[in-house]
Protein backbone atom coordinates (compact mmCIF):
# COMPACT_ATOMS: atom_id res chain seq x y z
CA UNK A 1 0.00 0.00 0.00
CA UNK A 2 1.32 3.36 -0.90
CA UNK A 3 -0.03 6.25 0.60
CA UNK A 4 -0.40 9.46 -0.83
CA UNK A 5 -1.73 11.68 1.77
CA UNK A 6 -2.63 11.49 5.13
CA UNK A 7 -5.00 14.27 6.77
CA UNK A 8 -7.37 13.77 9.70
CA UNK A 9 -11.59 15.06 9.83
CA UNK A 10 -14.77 15.23 11.75
CA UNK A 11 -18.06 16.43 11.39
CA UNK A 12 -20.04 19.58 12.20
CA UNK A 13 -23.55 20.97 11.93
CA UNK A 14 -23.25 23.77 10.03
CA UNK A 15 -21.02 23.90 7.17
CA UNK A 16 -21.52 28.35 6.52
CA UNK A 17 -20.76 28.56 10.49
CA UNK A 18 -17.76 26.18 10.16
CA UNK A 19 -16.42 28.30 7.03
CA UNK A 20 -16.66 31.41 8.96
CA UNK A 21 -14.83 30.14 12.28
CA UNK A 22 -11.76 28.42 10.42
CA UNK A 23 -11.33 31.07 8.12
CA UNK A 24 -12.30 34.23 9.44
CA UNK A 25 -12.02 33.73 13.38
CA UNK A 26 -8.51 31.42 13.43
CA UNK A 27 -7.81 32.85 10.14
CA UNK A 28 -6.58 29.37 8.46
CA UNK A 29 -6.78 28.34 4.94
CA UNK A 30 -9.98 26.90 3.78
CA UNK A 31 -11.13 25.25 0.64
CA UNK A 32 -14.94 24.87 0.17
CA UNK A 33 -15.89 21.49 -1.88
CA UNK A 34 -18.27 19.45 -2.44
CA UNK A 35 -18.33 17.14 0.30
CA UNK A 36 -17.31 19.85 2.78
CA UNK A 37 -14.42 22.01 4.18
CA UNK A 38 -10.72 21.61 3.76
CA UNK A 39 -8.69 23.14 6.33
CA UNK A 40 -5.29 23.31 5.65
CA UNK A 41 -2.28 24.65 8.32
CA UNK A 42 1.55 24.41 7.48
CA UNK A 43 1.20 21.47 5.49
CA UNK A 44 -1.13 19.56 7.38
CA UNK A 45 -4.91 19.21 6.61
CA UNK A 46 -8.25 18.56 8.46
CA UNK A 47 -11.57 17.43 7.14
CA UNK A 48 -14.81 18.87 7.70
CA UNK A 49 -18.11 17.10 7.12
CA UNK A 50 -21.69 17.95 7.40
CA UNK A 51 -23.66 15.32 9.65
CA UNK A 52 -27.09 15.98 10.28
CA UNK A 53 -27.01 13.72 13.35
CA UNK A 54 -23.89 15.40 14.83
CA UNK A 55 -22.21 15.09 18.05
CA UNK A 56 -19.61 16.75 19.04
CA UNK A 57 -16.22 15.63 19.82
CA UNK A 58 -16.01 14.84 23.47
CA UNK A 59 -12.06 14.94 23.00
CA UNK A 60 -9.71 17.36 21.51
CA UNK A 61 -10.22 16.92 18.14
CA UNK A 62 -7.67 19.87 16.63
CA UNK A 63 -4.41 20.83 18.38
CA UNK A 64 -3.21 24.42 17.14
CA UNK A 65 0.62 24.66 17.91
CA UNK A 66 1.41 27.96 18.62
CA UNK A 67 4.78 30.11 19.25
CA UNK A 68 3.37 32.29 21.98
CA UNK A 69 0.16 30.78 24.41
CA UNK A 70 -0.64 34.19 25.42
CA UNK A 71 -1.02 35.67 22.60
CA UNK A 72 -2.80 32.80 21.34
CA UNK A 73 -5.43 32.97 23.94
CA UNK A 74 -6.00 37.28 24.09
CA UNK A 75 -6.28 37.08 20.16
CA UNK A 76 -8.90 34.59 20.53
CA UNK A 77 -10.53 36.32 23.14
CA UNK A 78 -10.90 39.91 21.40
CA UNK A 79 -12.50 37.31 18.86
CA UNK A 80 -15.00 36.18 21.16
CA UNK A 81 -13.42 32.37 21.64
CA UNK A 82 -13.92 31.52 25.43
CA UNK A 83 -11.56 29.39 26.74
CA UNK A 84 -12.93 25.81 28.30
CA UNK A 85 -12.13 25.17 32.01
CA UNK A 86 -11.67 21.34 33.47
CA UNK A 87 -11.56 20.34 36.59
CA UNK A 88 -8.47 18.95 37.56
CA UNK A 89 -6.19 20.78 34.67
CA UNK A 90 -4.76 23.71 37.01
CA UNK A 91 -5.79 26.22 34.48
CA UNK A 92 -5.03 30.55 35.19
CA UNK A 93 -7.59 32.61 34.57
CA UNK A 94 -6.75 33.00 30.70
CA UNK A 95 -7.55 28.81 30.80
CA UNK A 96 -4.20 28.08 29.90
CA UNK A 97 -2.55 25.21 31.93
CA UNK A 98 0.55 25.97 32.57
CA UNK A 99 2.53 22.76 31.98
CA UNK A 100 5.92 23.59 31.16
CA UNK A 101 6.59 25.46 34.29
CA UNK A 102 4.99 22.58 36.42
CA UNK A 103 7.22 19.97 34.54
CA UNK A 104 3.81 18.25 32.75
CA UNK A 105 4.10 18.60 28.82
CA UNK A 106 3.35 22.23 26.76
CA UNK A 107 1.44 25.29 28.20
CA UNK A 108 -2.47 24.51 26.45
CA UNK A 109 -5.67 25.39 26.50
CA UNK A 110 -9.06 24.41 25.06
CA UNK A 111 -12.04 26.41 23.07
CA UNK A 112 -14.72 24.56 21.27
CA UNK A 113 -16.17 24.89 17.58
CA UNK A 114 -19.21 26.57 16.29
CA UNK A 115 -20.25 22.70 16.16
CA UNK A 116 -19.06 22.18 19.69
CA UNK A 117 -16.02 19.82 18.86
CA UNK A 118 -13.09 21.04 21.37
CA UNK A 119 -9.75 22.60 19.84
CA UNK A 120 -6.63 23.37 21.85
CA UNK A 121 -3.65 25.94 21.08
CA UNK A 122 -0.19 24.85 22.69
CA UNK A 123 3.01 25.89 22.86
CA UNK A 124 5.83 24.48 20.21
Amino acid sequence: MQIADLFSGMSVDDIPAALAFYRDTLGLEVEEGPNGLLVRGNGHAHFLYPKPDHRPATYTALYLAVPDIDEAVDTLAAAGVTTEQYEGMHQDDKGIARGKAAGMGPDIAWFTDPAGNIIAVLTE
